[in-house]
């Protein structure tokens, strides 16, 4: 089994996910949903890097150094893994679902689905896949 074909797999899957939950206003999933995407996107990177299973981790940055490409990420993408972070939070720490769902509006979460998809493709890219 190719594992870091495994890892863009659950990824794809994932998009749609993230699209039916925005479509339906539902924003603090759907953001999830994109830190999931990236987060898998990362560790398809960590698994083709290290040749290792990617640590049980959430952090974005970290997975993005652990990875070796933290500093080639463009300042958009810097960005992008900063503004997901805190939407992990959700669903491990539900103290925090007020706090979160307050800062998303409908289009914010729409550029952060566009960027994340982009993120994705650019990854794949890096990645020959």
């Amino acid at each position: 089994m190719d594992k870091v074909q495994y890892w863009l797999d659950i990824a794809d899957e994932d998009v749609g996910a993230a699209e039916v939950l925005l479509k339906n206003n539902k924003l603090l999933q759907a953001g999830f949903f994109c830190h999931l995407i990236v987060e898998k996107a990362l560790k398809a990177i960590v698994q083709h890097q290290t040749g290792e299973t990617p640590p049980r981790i959430h952090k974005l940055l970290a997975l993005a150094v652990k990875g070796e490409i933290h500093d080639s990420l463009s300042e958009k993408q810097l960005a992008l893994l900063e503004e997901l972070d805190p939407l992990q939070m959700e669903a491990r720490y539900p103290e925090y679902k007020t706090k979160i769902a307050k800062t998303l509006t409908k289009e914010k979460v729409e550029r952060i689905f566009k960027e994340t998809e982009e993120f994705l493709c650019w990854t794949k890219q890096r990645l020959g896949k």
